[in-house]
C-alpha cells in the first residue's frame, strides 16, 4: 500500500549534537496486513526511516500527535531510534534508576500473597490471565520456545509449592526463558508492549477470539494485579484504566440454539442410559445427574456436591434439594487438598448459607430410582463414579457427547443444540420463565441475581414478540390504519 505523505513538516536546519537530527518528516498512519497491530506510523529522521505499529488507528494518531508536538517544540530526534530527545533522556534516566521488578518474579510474589485467601478456581483464573500476559512480557528470539510451552511453564512456575522445585524436563527450556528473558513490569507503560498485552487477553493461542467470559475474567484478574503493582510502586499508574474494554463474544447472553424442548430433553436423558459397556452402568449412573440440571437448574459443580441429607424425596408430590456445597474441578495444583475438585460453598453466597430448590415429582422419581440402583458414594454424595469417588468433568462430558449421538439426528449433532451438559440448566431456566414464574423466584432457585437472569435469558422468553405485535395492532385499529 502506498503511503500518502502529510504536508511535509520541513524543519529549520539548525545544529544538533552527534547522533541527532532536526531533519524530520512524518507521514500519515496507514493500514498494514498485521493481525495484532494493523496500523503503522512511519517517519524519517536524518534520512533514516523509523516505524511503529498499533492496535487501533486512534493509538496511531495519538503517537503521531506526540511526534508532531516534539517537532513544533524544535526538539532534535535520535537518528538510531527515531525518538524525540526528551523521550531518549527519560528512558536513560529510568534505566539508571533502581531496576524494576521483572514480570515473572512480580507475578510469583503477587500470586503467593493471594494464594491462601483464594479459592482454587480463582487461583487458576489468576494463572490463566497472567500467563496470557506473559506472552507479551517476554522478549522474543529465534530460539524462543513456542507459546504453548511458555504458558505451561508460567502456570507451573507461579504455584507457590513449586518455588524451590526444578521444572519438569519438558518445560525446563521454556521456564529458563521466562525467568531470564521476561520484561520489567515498568515496560507495561510502553504503548506497543501494552497493546500486545491487550491482544493476548482477547485471543487464543491459535489466533481465534477467546470467549467473552474468558476475556472479561482475564481482564479483571490483570486489573487487580496491576492495581497491586501501582501500590507497590512498580508502575506509575494502571495502564488498563486508560484502555477501553474490548467486548468479545455475546456478553453472556444465552444462545437460543442450545435449548432443548421437552421431547428432546427426555430423549437425551433416555440416551444417557445406553452409554457404556455391556451393562451400560457408566451412563445409567449419570441419568439422574443430568436430570437435576434439566429439572432443577443445578450447576454441574452443585450436582457433584449433592449429598443424600440434602434431598427430601417425598413418596408423592414435590420434593426439595437443599444445596450447601459445590465441588468445582480446578486441578490438583490449585487446591489445598491436592485433589482435582475443590470444596466450596455456594457460588456468590456466604459459605454457611444454603439454597432450597423445589423439585417436581418426575425428578423425585428419577432420584429415588437412582439411589435404589446405585446407593450413595463416599461422604454420602448422591453421585459418584464406579469407585465411589467424585464424578469428574471429563466423565460427564464424554457420556454427554455419546448420548447426543444416540438421541439426535446427524444434522442436530453438528448443531449447538445441547452441546454442553450446562445447556440443560439453560433449558430449565428458560422453561420456568416461559411458564410465567417471576424472574425473582427463578433467580432464587438457581442462585443468580434477577439482573443476571434478565440479561442472559431475555432473548429466550417466548410470546413477547406476539404480545407486542398484538398491542401495536390494537393501536393501528384504533387509529384506523389497520386493513
Amino acid at each position: 500500500m502506498s503511503t500518502t505523505e502529510d504536508t511535509p513538516a520541513l524543519r529549520p536546519h539548525g545544529e544538533a549534537r552527534p547522533g541527532y537530527s532536526l531533519d524530520v518528516r512524518l507521514w500519515k498512519a496507514t493500514k498494514v496486513d498485521r493481525k495484532a497491530r494493523p496500523y503503522q506510523l512511519r517517519w524519517v529522521v536524518g534520512g533514516k526511516v523509523s516505524s511503529a505499529t498499533f492496535a487501533t488507528s486512534a493509538l496511531a494518531e495519538s503517537r503521531r500527535s506526540e511526534l508532531r508536538q516534539a517537532m513544533r517544540r524544535g526538539e532534535a530526534f535520535e537518528i538510531a531510534s527515531g525518538q524525540p530527545e526528551s523521550e531518549v533522556r527519560a528512558a536513560a534516566t529510568a534505566a539508571e534508576a533502581e531496576p524494576s521488578l521483572r514480570w515473572f518474579e512480580f507475578c510469583r510474589k503477587y500470586v503467593a500473597g493471594r494464594w491462601r485467601m483464594s479459592a482454587a478456581k480463582t487461583r487458576e483464573g489468576m494463572a490463566d490471565a497472567l500467563a496470557a500476559v506473559a506472552l507479551a512480557m517476554v522478549k522474543r528470539g529465534d530460539d524462543a520456545p513456542d507459546d504453548k510451552h511458555l504458558r505451561l511453564a508460567f502456570r507451573w512456575g507461579i504455584v507457590p509449592a513449586n518455588a524451590r522445585e526444578d521444572p519438569p524436563a519438558e518445560l525446563k527450556a521454556a521456564y529458563e526463558w521466562l525467568t531470564t528473558q521476561d520484561r520489567p513490569v515498568v515496560d507495561l507503560v510502553d504503548v506497543e508492549v501494552f497493546e500486545d498485552v491487550v491482544y493476548r487477553l482477547s485471543y487464543r493461542l491459535d489466533g481465534t477470539p477467546a470467549a467473552g467470559e474468558t476475556h472479561r475474567r482475564r481482564r479483571r484478574a490483570l486489573n487487580t494485579a496491576l492495581e497491586h503493582a501501582v501500590a507497590a510502586k512498580e508502575l506509575p499508574e494502571n495502564p488498563l484504566q486508560r484502555a477501553r474494554g474490548k467486548r468479545v463474544g455475546s456478553g453472556g447472553v444465552v444462545d437460543r440454539r442450545v435449548l432443548v424442548n421437552a421431547v428432546q430433553g427426555r430423549q437425551l436423558l433416555a440416551a444417557v442410559s445406553y452409554v457404556g459397556s455391556w451393562d451400560r452402568s457408566r451412563g445409567r449412573r449419570l441419568v439422574a445427574f443430568y436430570a437435576v440440571m434439566y429439572y432443577a437448574g443445578l450447576r454441574p459443580a452443585e450436582a457433584v456436591g449433592l449429598r443424600l441429607p440434602d434431598c427430601h424425596l417425598s413418596e408423592e408430590g414435590w420434593g426439595t434439594l437443599t444445596l450447601r456445597e459445590t465441588r468445582p474441578v480446578s486441578g490438583k495444583q490449585w487446591t489445598d487438598s491436592g485433589e482435582r475438585h475443590d470444596r466450596r460453598g455456594l457460588k456468590a453466597r456466604e459459605s454457611d448459607t444454603d439454597r432450597p430448590v423445589p423439585i417436581p415429582p418426575v425428578l423425585v422419581a428419577i432420584l429415588r430410582t437412582h439411589l435404589k440402583m446405585f446407593g450413595t458414594a463416599k461422604e454420602g454424595r448422591v453421585f459418584g463414579n464406579e469407585r465411589g469417588g467424585v464424578v469428574g468433568s471429563s466423565t460427564y462430558w464424554r457420556v454427554w457427547e455419546e448420548a447426543r449421538l444416540f438421541a439426535l439426528p446427524p444434522d442436530r449433532v453438528e448443531s449447538p443444540l445441547a452441546g454442553r451438559p450446562y445447556d440443560l440448566r439453560h433449558a430449565c431456566i428458560t422453561r420456568w420463565l416461559n411458564a410465567g414464574v417471576p424472574i425473582a423466584e427463578v433467580a432464587r432457585r438457581v442462585g443468580n441475581s434477577p439482573e443476571v437472569i434478565h440479561r442472559r435469558y431475555h432473548g429466550c422468553i417466548d410470546g413477547h414478540e406476539e404480545a407486542a405485535n398484538a398491542k401495536i395492532s390494537r393501536v393501528l385499529e384504533e387509529e384506523g390504519d389497520a386493513p
